[in-house]
Formats: C-alpha cells, structure tokens, sequence
C-alpha cells in the first residue's frame, strides 16, 4: 500500500528522487531525439522513462515486506554503476606507429582510376603495369555510374543538384596556386595563425589545425588533370588543414540523393575556404596552395590527423573530436611561419571503433574490414576494400555514406551527444556501453530516412 508522505524516510525519499532524475533524463533525451527526427530514439526513450523509474518508485512509496532492503540495493546499484561508468579506467588502444613508410601514388585511387578511357594510351599504360587492377575496374565500369540515369538511387532533381556543385568545384580549380605578391609583409608567428585559424571559422570551417608538412602527407605521383604522371615536387613547410560539416539530415538519407548533395555542396564549401585562405597568404608575399576536390598534391585525413583534428579510424576516414566523420575536409599548403598544433593520438577512439564495428555491419558492399586492424606497409590499421565500396557508388549512383550515416560518433554536436562523447573518452566500460545502447536507441543497421517532401516523389 502507497505510504503516507509524512513516513517517507530519506533512503526512500532519495529512491524516489532518483527515479525521477532517471525519467527526466530520458524524456530530456526523447525531446531531443524527437527534435533531430530520430523517432525511434524517441519512442525507446519515452518507452524507459515510464518503465525504468517503476521499481525506484515503488521501493519509495509502498510498503511491502523487506522494502527497505529493495529500496537500499537500487540506490546503491545505481550509484556504483554510474561510478563505474565514468570512472577513468584506461587510455583506450594503443595507437602505435602510425606513420607511413611511403607515399601513395594518386593513379591508384578510384577517383582517378575512374577517370581513364579506354582507347587511351593513359589507359592503356595504366593497366599494362596494374593488370590486376584491370578486372576489379571493369567491374565498376558496368555499372551505371556516379550521377548516372539508370542507377539503383537515381534522381533526377537530386542528382542534377550535386552536379552542378562539382561543376562550380571545377571553377575553381584554376584558382588553387599562383604567384606570391613581390612585397613580402612580416607577421609574427602568433599573429599569421591566430588570424588564418580564426578567418577560417568564420569563413565556414568548424575545426582548423595546423602541422609541419611531411613527406607522406603528399601523393607520390599526380593522378588527376594535366600533371597526370609527373611526380608530386611540394616543398611547403606547414599545412593548415581544416573541416566543414556535412548536415546530419542530409546525410541520414544515406545512400539516397540527398546524400551525394551534400557531399557536393561541402566539397564545395571546403575548397571555397581553402582558395581564400590561400589566396590571402599570397597576397601577403609568401607562397600557398589549396587542395581542393580532384585537385589535391597531398592525402587530406593524413594532414588533417597530424594537425590534431581527429584520428582514423575503422572506415578510414577522420573521425572528428564532435562530428565523427561527418566532415569534409580542406587543406592549404603553404611557406607561411605559422605555429604547429601538438598531435595527441586518441587511443580511445581506435578502441570505440574495435568495438563498434557498425560502419561494417552496415556497409551495403562489405567494404569495411569487420576484425581487427592489420600490419599494412608498416602501420597498424584498418584497410577498406576501395574497389569494393566505388562498385556500389558506381552501382547506385552516389557516394553512398552509409558508415558515415550509422557511426555513433556523427550525432549532432550538442549537450546530449557530447556528454556521451566525454563518457567515451573516459572509460572503457563506458565505451562498451554506449555501442550497445546505440545499437537500443538507433538500431544496428539504421535505414534510411525518407525523402523530404520537397524533393518530390
């Protein structure tokens, strides 16, 4: 029977004060669930705060045989299991050596890969020394296409969309170098990186970083435009490196129209960034370059890394601190005295993405190594099968980003979010737990939401 408030003692009082802190939790987390057009969060979420908070309640309220002793072991099970959870039990994996013995050539990529013709003598000497590579591309080849009418995902307004933002790209490639000004003004190492980091927010970039430009950051050999074959001769001495958002509600179309949009648009956003920034040092009298989509002398999530934006992890692309790898990425090289961002390798999220594994349950070209990361070229790390995952683009007609879609690291940048990003750089148990209540809340293999009404049926 419900006891009269007037006997309540405090252990029951405290009982009943945390089931209600824990439905308030859960409704806080259905609102904002419900507000990023996650309903299934939503409904779990509204679901556990009518169930969860019961037993708190009933310990606190009625009274029954042994109900003190009911009401001490939920208060103190509580307690420790939120103390275990954010208890900082480890440093996450380690990372080793992970730098690169040698660089990559670009001709080797899918995004130059694709682009060669048969009939061409490029073609033609390309596969004469890649014979193996030959059947893995003719496969890609019968497929409809990026863009293409025909493909699985096709869309007429959607698709037409992203092309004209790779057109407007393509306009700006001309723009990516140039000569210095002849009049050199002297800055202060402080001053030229405060005012390029700070300039770059404003212009759009959520995260900016900077590293001394190593030799692995470049491609080997061009692959792409009119410098096709020649060898990547890059001797700047920094590299700012920097990241623009992709929209969640854009992305979580994944892998419809929508998708690939949004990639075009940031593609866009990112290299409109990186030519100002660039042209903004030449006009200062030192020399810079940009690194712009179907443009770039180096290896972007390698840059970026090295200027601490984030770590690479199992899909292999960055993983961002706040967005995960919701982000399309930017670089501008330069000769500019600038001051380097120190490179903490983030051990905690290697060992979020051993965990997980989500990106690969959900990669619909099993694209994504499920197991463990591999002794590769002397780096200890995840390798995607990139033919594999450009013969599905290819088959679809997008870029895909389902891993990016279905990683728990690419919820939106706010309270909530963070407060689970700050649990998993805390604790290993923590890190456990939040792949299994992602897998509750989002499910395993989220599907794709809908079309917006104004793309039309």
């Amino acid at each position: 029977m419900l006891r009269p408030i007037a006997h309540i003692d405090a252990l029951s009082a405290a009982t009943v004060l945390l089931g209600a802190l824990i439905a308030a939790v859960l409704l806080m987390v259905a609102v904002i669930s419900r507000s990023e057009g996650e309903s299934r969060a939503a409904s779990v979420s509204t679901l556990l705060a009518v169930l969860l908070p019961l037993p708190y309640l009933a310990a606190g309220l009625i009274t029954f045989p042994g109900q003190a002793s009911v009401a001490a072991v939920l208060l103190g099970a509580s307690v420790v299991g939120v103390l275990l959870l954010l208890l900082p039990l480890d440093h996450g994996a380690k990372v080793g050596d992970d730098t690169p013995r040698a660089r990559i050539d670009e001709r080797d990529i899918m995004f130059s890969r694709r682009l060669l013709k048969k009939g061409t003598t490029r073609f033609d000497e390309y596969y004469a020394a890649n014979l193996d590579k030959k059947p893995l591309d003719d496969e890609f080849r019968s497929q409809p296409g990026l863009l293409a009418e025909g493909s699985a995902a096709y869309h007429r307004l959607a698709f037409n969309a992203a092309d004209a933002s790779f057109w407007t790209i393509e306009r700006l490639r001309p723009f990516v170098d140039g000569d210095p000004a002849s009049l050199r003004v002297d800055l202060s190492v402080q001053q030229s990186t405060r005012f390029l980091t700070q300039w770059a927010l404003k212009l759009g970039a959520v995260s900016v970083g900077v590293t001394p430009l190593r030799d692995y950051h470049l491609y080997s050999v061009v692959g792409r435009g009119e410098q096709y074959g020649e060898p990547v001769n890059l001797d700047h001495s920094f590299a700012i490196a920097f990241t623009v958002e992709m929209d969640k509600v854009m992305i979580d179309r994944a892998p419809l129209g929508p998708t690939v949009m949004e990639s075009a648009q940031q593609y866009v956003e990112a290299g409109v960034v990186a030519v100002q920034l660039a042209d903004f040092i030449r006009r200062l009298g030192y020399r810079a370059r940009a690194h712009i989509d179907g443009n770039y002398r180096v290896v972007c999530p390698l840059v970026a890394r090295d200027a601490g934006l984030g770590e690479i992890g199992r899909m292999g692309l960055l993983m961002t601190p706040n967005l995960g790898p919701r982000v399309r990425l930017g670089v501008v090289t330069t000769d500019i005295p600038l001051a380097v961002d120190q490179c903490r390798p983030d051990g905690t999220v290697i060992d979020f993405c051993t965990r997980c594994k989500k990106c690969a349950d959900a990669c619909p070209s099993d694209a994504i190594p499920i197991g463990e990361r591999e002794e590769l070229d002397g780096v200890r790390r995840w390798q995607i099968n990139q033919e594999a995952c450009f013969t599905f683009w290819c088959k679809v007609g997008t870029d895909c980003a389902r891993c990016v879609k279905v990683c728990p690291y690419s919820h939106p940048d706010n309270l909530l979010h963070n407060a689970v990003r700050w649990g998993i750089r805390k604790s290993v148990l923590f890190r456990k737990f939040a792949v299994l209540m992602d897998d509750v809340f989002y499910g395993k293999k989220p599907a794709p939401a809908e079309l917006q009404d104004w793309f039309g049926r």
